[in-house]
């Protein structure tokens, strides 16, 4: 089983450099409006794959693997989120002629606030999900466990690996479905057995040093914000600090879903929701 579901045959895979000197892997399939989707932490383009089939119909979808993730390669870290936001807005310049809808989940959430904010004339419209203005509370103790635990160098067992990650990517009812959990358990070992420790290491530390509470007060950009009910990463309440702080702020929570349901356990009750926001706010633009 691969770790993420595959892209169709219809994809084109690019390579982009950066004048910053990042080399990125990016994949676009479909044609319409750009809407250009961040990977979350530790997850490459082929995340949004599920997106891709349902949307692809409509919006011409673009991805790529993130600084620390997949065949994507950056200078030297310790990276900031305006890092991530120079690359994010690199990829609109060069295949959306310098304008798109932005989206993404978790640090992709964190990656489209800070592409607004620095670079609000080619973000058309922000979609950040399971997302955050300010990492605090137990979200920010968990993360910062586990960037502790691997700079003293641990290791979990393979046996660990799905057990541990999927409690916090799913809700429930999710992980007590036998055949979801079988394909789950599968690809969540095989996806963190491979894992660089140093790249989550560099990763989840640009989540918890990123604080845009202060510059959301005055982004141009509109914001519809998405959070999941079961989301244990990022509480719905976090994600609605986010939309109260955008000038332009809408607020939307999908029932029953978790951090990470975009991906095997949901996929189309997501890209309904996008959908639906894509059209209305394209529409009225």
């Amino acid at each position: 089983m691969a770790i993420f579901p595959g892209f169709s045959d219809k994809a084109e895979f690019r390579t982009l450099t950066t004048a910053d000197g990042v080399t990125m892997r990016v994949v676009i399939e479909g044609t319409g409006p750009n809407v250009v989707f961040v990977p979350g932490g530790d997850q490459v383009a082929d995340a949004y794959s599920q997106q891709f089939a349902h949307l692809s119909d409509r919006f011409r979808c673009i991805s790529y693997d993130p600084r620390g993730a997949g065949a994507t390669t950056a200078p030297s870290p310790p990276w900031s989120m305006e890092d991530y936001a120079r690359d994010c807005a690199a990829v609109i310049d060069a295949f959306c002629e310098g304008r798109a809808v932005v989206t993404g989940l978790s640090l992709g959430g964190l990656v489209t606030q800070a592409t607004a904010i620095d670079f609000p004339e080619k973000v058309q419209l922000a979609i950040p999900m399971g997302t955050a203005a300010y990492i605090d509370g137990f979200t920010r103790d968990w993360m910062q466990a586990e960037i502790d635990l691997r700079k003293q160098g641990i290791v979990l067992p393979d046996y660990f690996l799905a057990p541990h990650y999927a409690a916090y990517a799913f809700p429930g009812k999710a992980l007590h479905d036998p055949e979801l959990w079988a394909q789950i358990k599968e690809s969540y070992t095989e996806r963190f057995r491979e894992r660089d420790p140093q790249d989550t290491i560099d990763q989840w530390q640009a989540c918890l040093d990123f604080d845009c509470r202060d510059a959301l007060k005055t982004c141009p950009v509109p914001f519809h914000v998405i959070a999941f009910s079961e989301d244990v990463q990022t509480a719905p309440s976090m994600c609605k600090v986010v939309s109260d702080l955008a000038p332009n702020g809408t607020f939307h929570e999908i029932p029953g879903l978790g951090h990470v349901s975009l991906v095997r356990h949901k996929p189309a009750v997501v890209a309904s929701k996008l959908r639906d926001i894509l059209i209305q706010a394209l529409s009225t633009a």
